[in-house]
């Protein structure tokens, strides 16, 4: 797959995560009464504003603040394979997911509801295990895509959104239903980051950690509360 298409399938998995670009969305199709496909169109389009705007600036703010690389630490990229331009690009992109970790810890213990869904998937501990695994095995970043371009990315937006919502001081029913809507999403896309662990470890067949087993459980119960709710359904 080229670097173009590479792109078109960030901007458009951005738009389809991204709270607002979903909230503009809604807005113009039931509010404005614009057609579903033109709602549609224009909603790609400011995604596609928005995402490269977001990564503008995350590179502008990384490259400023990273330290020079060590010697040991250079020796182990290069030990692992890494040229100079790969080693940076590893570099940048684990200091982004780093802070965008750190945001999250924040944003999941901020409010109650976050705190229970981030309990309730061990979130923090499979995304900060996870961190530690690509750190030690840069070789394999690329096994690491969607969790660090997509769910990592799109879990920090969706917490910053939830609790931007959550602070207005005066609430309609529109509005938690926003509430309800956005924490199922999130207690979905934390399960999403469940799988990218398991995936990830899934060829350690020799060192199945405690952070596999709670990771696996995670997703069983999912299955078993889907299937649950279908069998209620029917």
């Amino acid at each position: 797959m080229n670097d173009f298409s590479k792109n078109i399938i960030a901007v458009l998995r951005y738009t389809l995560t991204s709270v607002s670009t979903i909230l503009f969305f809604l807005l113009l199709v039931f509010i404005f009464n614009v057609d579903f496909w033109w709602s549609l169109i224009i909603s790609i389009a400011l995604g596609s504003i928005f995402f490269y705007m977001q990564n503008n600036n995350e590179l502008k703010k990384t490259t400023t603040k990273l330290n020079k690389v060590s010697a040991e630490k250079e020796n182990f990229y290069k030990s692992n394979g890494l040229n100079k331009e790969e080693m940076n690009f590893f570099r940048e992109t684990m200091y982004l997911a780093k802070n965008q970790i750190l945001t999250l810890e924040k944003n999941m213990r901020s409010i109650s509801k976050l705190t229970a869904i981030e309990k309730r998937n061990n979130t923090l501990r499979l995304v900060k295990a996870l961190f530690k695994e690509i750190t030690e095995n840069p070789r394999r970043l690329n096994e690491a895509n969607k969790f660090l371009y997509v769910h990592l990315s799109s879990l920090v937006d969706l917490t910053n959104k939830y609790i931007e919502i959550d602070q207005h001081e005066v609430k309609s029913k529109a509005t938690y239903d926003v509430l309800n809507e956005s924490a199922l999403t999130i207690d979905e896309m934390c399960h999403l980051i469940a799988v990218d662990y398991v995936a990830f470890k899934s060829e350690d067949f020799d060192d199945m950690s405690i952070e596999v087993e709670l990771a696996k459980k995670t997703i069983e119960r999912d299955s078993t509360d889907f299937e649950i709710i279908e069998n209620q359904e029917l």
